[in-house]
């Protein structure tokens, strides 16, 4: 019998669940729900992951002015009546709104290694419900799979949140040949404008060629411009390097197309290494260009650990962590 681990952690709490054709849909969210809790309380204090630290933005009471305030705070009614400069002190809106924009297309129908991409997707999601839906924060989300896109308003409260993940979960599978269409659920969260707050955009980020970052940087730029934001890729090691295993031959889930691949040429694997290698710099270049954050989470990889990780090197930044 396998005993437990020094660190807490129980075993297969690595990977998340397996969300399959056929599987028990609310054990598995629980089992989720569970080890989320015991990885992420205690280690992340806090209600907010995401919004950016600062003064807020409701009028509270005037102070004296002193060197180093902000001068556009300046309370020119108060200073003039008093003589003596005063700055208006702001009161921060400590209740937070939280969108998700979950890519769910064909391309995250995928895994080689502990969970396909689409659980580690819908992991993430958990994670961010865990972080955000507490003392009157709400989650909302846009799930898009190329087919369809689904919309779930935000609302308060854990049990809110739990269905949601449901409905997520029992989101249907994208059929094969059908491209995704992150940009457009990107665009759906912008138009209408909505209250400023936190902004999570889950997917791989993948396209058809080498300008398909261009279709969602765009509306991903005019999300920061009201928003915080913080981008998830979800990676599978075998988009990153091929493993020599003979003549191998793959499909393109989102457009059907087959192609063999003769992994045992060490040219071949270098060449795709490389190219795999510039495409991840190429998304990750034009996530900073949209000033989102950055998250990357693998399927072969600790993923509660990673967001661990980078929640807490965020709050020692001083630069979006949870405020408290």
């Amino acid at each position: 019998m396998t005993g437990p681990d020094p660190t807490g952690r129980a075993p297969g709490d690595g990977a998340p669940p397996h969300f399959g054709p056929g599987s028990n849909s609310a054990v598995l969210l629980r089992r989720l729900e569970l080890t989320v809790r015991r990885r992420l309380d205690g280690l992340l204090q806090g209600d907010h992951l995401g919004l950016v630290p600062g003064s807020g933005s409701e009028a509270g009471d005037s102070r004296t002015y002193h060197p180093g305030d902000d001068v556009r705070r300046m309370d020119w009614p108060v200073t003039a009546r008093t003589q003596v400069p005063h700055v208006r002190e702001t009161i921060a809106d400590r209740e937070l709104e939280t969108w998700v924009v979950l890519d769910l297309s064909a391309s995250l129908d995928f895994g080689t290694a502990e969970c396909e991409k689409r659980d580690l997707a819908i992991a993430g999601l958990a994670a961010v419900s865990h972080l955000t839906v507490r003392g009157g924060n709400r989650l909302g989300a846009v799930v898009t799979t190329g087919e369809r896109v689904d919309r779930y308003p935000a609302s308060p409260g854990r049990l809110a949140a739990d269905r949601l993940l449901r409905s997520v979960v029992a989101t249907p599978r994208a059929a094969a040949g059908r491209r995704g269409d992150l940009a457009s659920a990107l665009e759906s969260l912008r138009r209408p404008p909505r209250r400023r707050g936190l902004v999570v955009v889950i997917s791989d980020f993948l396209g058809s060629d080498a300008q398909s970052t261009a279709d969602w940087e765009r509306p991903l730029r005019g999300l920061s411009a009201r928003h915080d934001l913080l981008a998830i890729e979800v990676v599978d090691p075998r988009e990153l390097e091929l493993a020599d295993v003979g003549l191998l031959t793959v499909v393109d889930p989102e457009t059907g197309q087959t192609l063999e691949v003769p992994t045992g040429n060490a040219e071949v694997r270098r060449r795709f290494a490389e190219g795999a290698a510039a495409q991840r710099r190429e998304i990750a270049a034009a996530l900073r260009r949209a000033g989102a954050g950055h998250l990357r989470l693998q399927t072969d990889r600790d993923w509660l650990t990673d967001v661990v990780r980078y929640v807490a090197d965020r709050r020692r930044a001083g630069s979006g962590g949870a405020s408290r």
